[in-house]
């Protein structure tokens, strides 16, 4: 692993439970990861967000909703929330989509995957600063929140809509589950910066962000952190410079829980 990827002394390392050590990495060699995986091996953005919002999907789906809301904002993490909306929606869970921005506002593949729900008669709203409660409707103990306003690309303090979204989320009686990173929540440092998601879940993508194993996660010891495969194969890292051994081998699914050991 590159040495701006280690965690510094006094923060854990995060383990799958069969005891394999799962590096974590910055929300930079993550971006090499996805530009090596794309422009050096051929990957489709598409692809990788299609595994990463079923098996959101599928993480969501076992807990057994009754309904689900997806928050969800630009870019490949708003995208993955999406798709993630369209499986949950062909599996017979009532789902809803609340974006923090319009949807002619969407780019790339997030902008696809919109159409998709559209076509689907998905329900998606959008929210305002002002109605970003009334936009999140009735939300309870048995709808689960579904996180993908901002991965990690955020660069800093969320802006409104999606700081009121968040600030309503964080308000009411539901499980959240946030894809990748908390929205808010500086993926490179665990940094809070501004309002942040309060998840009972984090399903990270790929590998764990170093954010997760810093400051937030020793502020909220109680959340769970699935990591998700994507599909991304080890050769991806390894020419980054991370030093990977897949912690899916012998598993079944493509979700493993990780714990964290503290080291000094």
């Amino acid at each position: 692993m590159t040495e701006n990827s280690r965690c510094p002394d006094g923060t854990p390392r995060f383990y799958t439970e069969s005891g394999t050590r799962v590096p974590v990495v910055t929300a930079t060699e993550m971006r090499a990861v996805d530009r090596v995986a794309v422009e050096d091996l051929g990957l489709q953005l598409l692809q990788m967000m299609e595994n990463a919002g079923r098996g959101l999907a599928a993480v969501v789906h076992r807990q057994s909703p009754s309904g689900a809301v997806v928050v969800a904002g630009n870019g490949g993490n708003g995208g993955g929330g999406m798709a993630s909306a369209r499986h949950l929606a062909n599996h017979g869970v009532e789902v809803r989509v609340v974006l923090d921005r319009e949807p002619a506002s969407l780019s790339g593949a997030a902008a696809v995957q919109h159409r998709i729900l559209d076509e689907m008669g998905v329900p998606v709203a959008v929210a305002s600063a002002e109605r970003s409660g009334s936009v999140l409707g009735d939300v309870d103990r048995s709808t689960l929140v579904v996180d993908s306003l901002v991965g990690y690309g955020l660069d800093g303090a969320l802006r409104e809509p999606a700081a009121a979204i968040v600030d309503r989320v964080n308000d009411i009686d539901a499980s959240v589950v946030s894809l990748d990173v908390p929205s808010g929540i500086d993926a490179t440092t665990g940094e809070q910066l501004g309002v942040a998601v309060d998840p009972d879940v984090v399903v990270t993508l790929a590998l764990p962000k170093t954010g997760l194993a810093s400051s937030w996660l020793h502020e909220s010891p109680g959340a769970d952190v699935l990591l998700l495969d994507i599909g991304i194969p080890a050769t991806v890292f390894e020419r980054v410079g991370v030093e990977y051994q897949s912690p899916f081998v012998g598993g079944v699914g493509d979700t493993v829980a990780l714990s964290a050991e503290w080291e000094s």
